[in-house]
Formats: structure tokens, C-alpha cells, sequence
């Protein structure tokens, strides 16, 4: 029994230093530039891990709460923004986050939006931009997005026309884990604060785990 209690303690003081690494890595601070990037119609401000507002180009505002459902929040790969994705289970813990990248800018913006997986497909090659060599270029897609815009296998370092980026280390997991009808967030906000304070509970769990045994 305390040998599967230690167990615990490791597994958990594990994780915590995996979220840290990664906070670390999403509060990087960003040089201020004067943003390419065209604005967006429509603007999606994380309220909670959960809650994102959602305000269209007139100014109407609706409430999205993604509360007992897993999902992935993107925040793109443009100043300001963090260029992370994370995935959300349905209990609110968010236990994965990773570096992506989005698209680029002059008409190849990835929109905002809250959207669902509509199509996955573990081998795949791009109809608009095909590659030259022939080798596939989104592999593992997650197609969310009826224009063609996807989660797939793609080199974080280089913006897209479009899609999200996902490196090879993690696009096979968050592959297996994502279904159709998944939700996918992409905002301009920021997400990093709501794995801090999880990273903080995480902390004191342990702290409090330490006092009683």
C-alpha cells in the first residue's frame, strides 16, 4: 500500500515538471512587432478553461462552454498569441500542450472560430498544395474546417497556408485522442494562464500529500 501510494507521488511530481517545462515555454516573451496578420471577424477571448467569449465583427457576443466535453484550444503562431495547442479532457484538465504553428499571413491566416473535427485521415496529401517530391504533407489530418483547414503532421517552424501544424513527437497522440465532433478553439488570446493555475493545484496536492504521509 505505500509502496502504490510513493507511485503516485512520483507519477504526479512527474507531470508537474512537465507542466512546468511547458508553461516556461508558453510565457516566453514575444518581441512587439507591428502584426502582418489581418484581423480576424470574429474575436474568441478564453474565459476559463472551459468558457470562451465569442464577439462578432458587430459586436455580438455569445458565451461558448465547452463543460463535460474534451477539446483542443490553438493559440496561433502570431505576435501576441502563443503558438501552443492544448487538449482539454472532459473532466477540465488540461493534459497536454505542445508548440504548433498556423498560418501565415497575406491571405493565409487560420480563421477563429470554434469548430468541430469533421474528418480524420491517418494518410494524407494536400489537393490545393500538393508536395513536389510526392511524399504526403498532412498526415495525420484533422480536418476541421469545410475550406480545407486541419490539425495535422507539419513542421512547427513554418507557417502554413493555413492549417495547424502539429510536430511528430505529438500529432500521434493527440491523433488517437481526438474523435470527429471534437471541438477545435482557435483564438488570438491567451490560454497559458489556466495551465498555470492547474500547475498550482497540481503543486499543492503534493504539498499536501507530503504533510499527511
Amino acid at each position: 500500500m505505500k509502496k502504490g501510494k510513493e507511485m503516485i507521488r512520483i507519477v504526479t511530481m512527474v507531470l508537474a515538471t512537465f507542466l512546468v517545462v511547458n508553461v516556461a515555454q508558453a510565457n516566453e516573451k514575444r518581441q512587439v512587432v507591428v502584426s502582418k496578420f489581418k484581423h480576424q471577424a470574429k474575436t474568441i477571448t478564453p474565459l476559463s478553461i472551459t468558457e470562451f467569449e465569442v464577439k462578432d465583427k458587430n459586436g455580438n457576443t455569445k458565451i461558448v462552454n465547452l463543460k463535460g466535453q474534451k477539446f483542443v484550444v490553438v493559440s496561433v503562431s502570431e505576435p501576441g498569441s502563443e503558438g501552443k495547442s492544448y487538449a482539454v479532457d472532459e473532466d477540465g484538465t488540461i493534459w497536454w500542450v505542445d508548440k504548433i504553428s498556423s498560418g501565415a499571413y497575406g491571405g493565409h491566416e487560420t480563421p477563429n472560430g470554434v469548430f468541430p473535427v469533421i474528418l480524420k485521415r491517418r494518410y494524407h496529401m494536400s489537393a490545393a498544395h500538393p508536395s513536389s517530391n510526392g511524399v504526403n504533407n498532412m498526415d495525420f489530418e484533422m480536418l476541421f474546417t469545410n475550406q480545407g483547414h486541419a490539425l495535422h503532421l507539419g513542421n512547427t517552424k513554418a507557417l502554413s497556408h493555413g492549417c495547424i501544424h502539429i510536430g511528430r513527437k505529438d500529432v500521434e497522440a493527440m491523433f488517437k485522442w481526438v474523435d470527429t465532433h471534437t471541438k477545435v478553439v482557435i483564438t488570438r488570446g491567451h490560454y497559458a494562464q489556466f495551465l498555470n493555475a492547474e500547475l498550482k493545484s497540481f503543486q499543492n496536492d503534493i504539498k499536501a500529500y507530503d504533510r499527511s504521509h
